[in-house]
C-alpha cells in the first residue's frame, strides 16, 4: 500500500490574486517538476488559440482567464505557456473509469483514474466575483467534481476521447458550472452551449433534489433523468466504446443499492468499500479508484477519502464561508499501487 495525502487550500478574493498564489505554491512543489516535464510531450502534440480562449472564458465564466494570467505570473511563465497547459482548451484526456450515484439529499462519487495524473489538491475558494465552491482540482484550475454556495454539485465520467474537437476539458467544463449556476436547470443550460474537446457523462444535483445526466459529445449534448451514471452514453450510443460490461455491471450496482442508502455516509461507504461491488483497483489501466467524495447540498457539507475503506474527512463547507471552520493541512489515505503520484514522487528522466 502506498500512503498519500491530499493538501487543502483555501482563498478568497480575486481570481488574479488566486492564480498568483498556486502559481507561487507551485513553482516549489515536486507537482510543478511534473508539469515541466509533461510540457515538453504536450505543446508537441496540440495547438492553442490564446484569443479564442479568452473570448470562451469572457463568454461563460469570466475570472478564469484572470486567474489564468494570474498564475502565469505566479509560475513565472508565459501566458501563452500557461494557457496552453491549463486553460483546459484543446488539450489532451485518457481513459479513466468513476462512478456517481445521488440521492436522499446527497451526491456521491467515485474518482477513479491514473494515480500519477492526481494533483492531491482539495480547494476552497471564493472569488470576488463568482460563486464559492469546494472540490477537487484537476490542471490546477479545473475540479474533478465539487459543490457550490447553493449546494449544485457536479462531476463527471468519461466515455471516449475518439474525434476531439476544439472545445474545453471536463474539468473545466466542471469549474465554470461550479461558478456560474445556481441550479440543475442552469447547469444543462451552461453545459448544452460550452464546447466539448471529448465524450463524457456529466452529472449535476442540487438543493432541490433535482439530478440529471448530461451526455456531452463534441458532436451533440443530450440531457436525461438518471441518479446514477457511470461510463457509457444510452442517448447517443454511436460514440461509447466497444466493451461497456464493466460500465453497464457498475451502473446496475449504483441503482440496485440506491433504494436502501439513507444518508450520505451510507453512499460514502457504498463506494468506498474496496471490497465492493463499485470501488476499481485498475491503477495501472487508468481506472483506480482514487477518491471518494460525498456533498451534501442541504448541510453544504462534504465527507472525502483518499484510496479505500476509509473513514471521511467531514469538511463544513458552510462555516467556512462562514468563517467559523478550521480546515485540516492535509487529508490522508492509501492506494493500493506502487505507480508514482506526481506531488510526493520525482519524474524519472
Amino acid at each position: 500500500m502506498k500512503p498519500f495525502y491530499s493538501q487543502l487550500m483555501a482563498f478568497q478574493g480575486r481570481h488574479d490574486d488566486f492564480g498568483y498564489e498556486q502559481g507561487e505554491r507551485l513553482r516549489h512543489t515536486l507537482l510543478y517538476k511534473h508539469h515541466e516535464q509533461r510540457r515538453k510531450r504536450s505543446r508537441l502534440r496540440y495547438d492553442v488559440d490564446v484569443q479564442v480562449v479568452k473570448e470562451q472564458m469572457d463568454l461563460y465564466c469570466k475570472g478564469l482567464f484572470d486567474e489564468l494570467r494570474g498564475l502565469a505570473e505566479g509560475l513565472q511563465w508565459s501566458m501563452d505557456e500557461v494557457i496552453h497547459e491549463y486553460s483546459g482548451y484543446q488539450q489532451d484526456w485518457e481513459g479513466s473509469g468513476c462512478s456517481i450515484l445521488t440521492g436522499n439529499g446527497y451526491f456521491a462519487r467515485n474518482y477513479d483514474y491514473y494515480p500519477k495524473t492526481y494533483e492531491g489538491r482539495l480547494i476552497l475558494f471564493q472569488p470576488k466575483d463568482g460563486y464559492a465552491s469546494i472540490g477537487p482540482s484537476q490542471r490546477i484550475i479545473g475540479r474533478t467534481d465539487g459543490m457550490n454556495e447553493h449546494g449544485l454539485c457536479i462531476g463527471y465520467n468519461f466515455v471516449n476521447r475518439i474525434h476531439p474537437e476544439d472545445g474545453f476539458i471536463c474539468c473545466l467544463l466542471t469549474r465554470m458550472v461550479l461558478e456560474t449556476c445556481k441550479t440543475t436547470s442552469e447547469a444543462v443550460l451552461l453545459l448544452k452551449k460550452l464546447p466539448h474537446r471529448h465524450s463524457f457523462n456529466y452529472v449535476v444535483f442540487d438543493l432541490e433534489g433535482t439530478s440529471k445526466v448530461i451526455e456531452g459529445s463534441p458532436r451533440g449534448v443530450f440531457v436525461k433523468e438518471g441518479i446514477a451514471c457511470t461510463n457509457h452514453f444510452t442517448e447517443i450510443p454511436e460514440e461509447n466504446r466497444r466493451h461497456l460490461s464493466d460500465s453497464q455491471e457498475r451502473l446496475d450496482d449504483l441503482k440496485s443499492h440506491q433504494a436502501y442508502i439513507l444518508d450520505e455516509l451510507e453512499a460514502f461507504h457504498l463506494l468506498n468499500d474496496s471490497y465492493g461491488p463499485i470501488f476499481s483497483h485498475g491503477y495501472k489501466q487508468w481506472t483506480g479508484t482514487i477518491h471518494t467524495a460525498c456533498y451534501s447540498p442541504e448541510r453544504l457539507t462534504l465527507h472525502f477519502g483518499l484510496g479505500g475503506d476509509t473513514e471521511p474527512c467531514a469538511i463544513s463547507f458552510r462555516d467556512w464561508l462562514n468563517e467559523k471552520a478550521t480546515l485540516p493541512n492535509k487529508i490522508y489515505g492509501e492506494l493500493d499501487t506502487d505507480v508514482d503520484i506526481p506531488y510526493m514522487d520525482p519524474p524519472s528522466f
